[in-house]
């Protein structure tokens, strides 16, 4: 009602998906001079020892028509946690305000991780609607949560905290929608409007109604690909054993595993296709859940992909993105050869024609797995991090201490950072790789590419480097982009030792 406001604050070196605050003040006076007054702090207290449950706040919304907060947040109590483990994981609560001034947490829901990391602004994983305006039991809200790596929503329906026997979840049922991505949730009485999109269909804008099985109307289609449905190799959500923590106990690792599909031809019988492993960027990120032509150019021309949701990713609760703090360079790198050796042991691949690609944070973890791993055959790298020091040194202020966790505190950790550099440890580097370079990056920055490519130079390994004017770091350019993937396949082809059936233009490869 315009008397409140309430914004999220966080202090470096956390990142917004480690530690915030979430503050409500009241706003006083009028225009001209409009101050804040008496600001508080929205908290959860332990129910054993009374202490603040630190954690992770993020989307706080006011509930029209009544006043209360809502917002996500992991900061639950150990008796509240509900992931696989017994661990936090993004839950959406609601709060009121005491006659006191305080706020006290009225009800909470929890079906799956409920948030993203918050590397933008704007994000809305779930909307809330007015009292009464829904025609079917009254459901509070519409949220999205994320398991096994894909979305999914669900209606909410208000329970008072602790009234359940399961530490205060509220109702949730889980509503049929033909999608696996959802992006945005804004509602407008009983409608819900919805960017999403699935496996076989880029994003569309939809509406939903808050009812328990909504009809789904398209008000804006995806774009008309011109390819059939048929041609799209569905994925299969895998979990595969990973090297283990550093406390020796067993580690488990995630990922999208897409077969190769093409309904106009078949592989060699008793032929194991290649393999091409995706590292994501981030590395606080995750797997897409949703149609990636990317993968599908792969995939119609015979080869397997698995998109890796290695330790550090997003939508497997706190415990498992925490578990990649101080082990940047080592858990996501030992994640992606395990998946690669999983897909082997399974009969699914070939073992000698492993390849491995990532773009920035995607670049750093291949560039590691080439260069201190034995295990690849081929390598792919977008404007990849070669030096972690120079990119704790040169990046800007949201990311400025994230390596701090990520690694260790700069510059007192300088010589983890070198240790963990693939630049410094090119005398390790064996296999081909093929490097690609915005010349106007400013994030990653051509020189650190072109260190690597005078030491492949150097060393007499097969390399292709295609710088491109006029990008920055991540490419925009269409025909940049649709160069970049023919270009990698023409590169795998010649160190893999096949030729691909598409008429591409040929790369020139450095050879000893």
């Amino acid at each position: 009602d315009g008397t409140l406001l309430c914004w999220i604050e966080w202090n470096h070196p956390d990142m917004p998906w480690d530690q915030t605050r979430l503050r409500v003040a009241r706003i006083d006076g009028g225009p001209g001079s409009i101050r804040l007054v008496g600001p508080t702090t929205v908290s959860i207290t332990s129910a054993e020892g009374g202490h603040q449950i630190e954690g992770s706040w993020m989307q706080p919304t006011w509930q029209p028509g009544t006043g209360n907060l809502f917002v996500i947040t992991d900061a639950s109590p150990p008796e509240e946690r509900g992931d696989r483990n017994g661990h936090r994981e993004w839950r959406l609560m609601s709060f009121a305000q005491e006659p006191d001034g305080s706020w006290q947490r009225r009800a909470s829901w929890g079906t799956g991780e409920a948030g993203d990391p918050q590397w933008v602004f704007g994000q809305s994983s779930y909307c809330t609607f007015e009292p009464g305006t829904s025609q079917v039991a009254a459901p509070e809200c519409m949220m999205r949560v994320t398991v096994n790596g894909s979305h999914r929503l669900a209606v909410c329906h208000p329970r008072e905290v602790g009234n359940d026997g399961e530490g205060g979840g509220g109702l949730c049922h889980e509503i049929e929608v033909p999608f696996t991505a959802v992006q945005a949730l804004v509602a407008a009485g009983d409608r819900v409007g919805t960017v999403a999109a699935s496996f076989t269909s880029e994003p569309v804008v939809a509406l939903l109604d808050s009812r328990q099985k909504p009809a789904v109307s398209v008000v804006r289609p995806a774009r008309d690909l011109g390819v059939d449905p048929e041609w799209f190799s569905m994925p299969i959500h895998i979990e595969f054993t990973t090297s283990s923590d550093d406390d020796g106990s067993p580690a488990t690792a995630f990922g999208f595993y897409y077969p190769p599909h093409n309904p106009g031809t078949a592989g060699p019988e008793g032929d194991r296709p290649p393999l091409l492993v995706l590292s994501h960027g981030g590395p606080t990120g995750a797997a897409r859940s949703q149609l990636q032509l990317s993968v599908q150019f792969w995939t119609s021309r015979g080869i397997s992909v698995v998109d890796v949701n290695y330790r550090g990713s997003t939508g497997y609760g706190r415990s498992y993105r925490d578990s990649l703090r101080g082990k940047w360079g080592i858990y996501d790198v030992d994640d992606c050869v395990a998946a690669a050796r999983h897909l082997v042991d399974s009969g699914e691949v070939d073992p000698q024609r492993l390849m491995i690609k990532g773009s920035s944070a995607g670049g750093f973890t291949t560039l590691a797995a080439l260069t201190f791993h034995e295990v690849f055959a081929a390598g792919s790298s977008l404007y990849g991090v070669a030096d972690l020091g120079a990119l704790a040194r040169d990046t800007h202020k949201f990311e400025s201490r994230y390596c701090d966790s990520l690694v260790a505190p700069w510059p007192e950790g300088k010589a983890l950072y070198d240790a963990r550099s693939p630049m410094h440890h090119t005398d390790r580097l064996t296999t081909p790789l093929i490097i690609f370079q915005g010349l106007q990056d400013e994030v990653v920055p051509p020189s650190q590419a072109e260190r690597m490519v005078e030491a492949l130079r150097s060393k007499g390994i097969p390399f292709a480097y295609l710088p491109f004017e006029g990008e920055q770091h991540g490419f925009r350019l269409a025909a940049n982009i649709k160069r970049v993937v023919e270009a990698e396949l023409y590169f795998f082809g010649e160190m893999l030792d096949f030729e691909p059936a598409d008429d591409l233009e040929p790369v020139e490869i450095e050879r000893s």
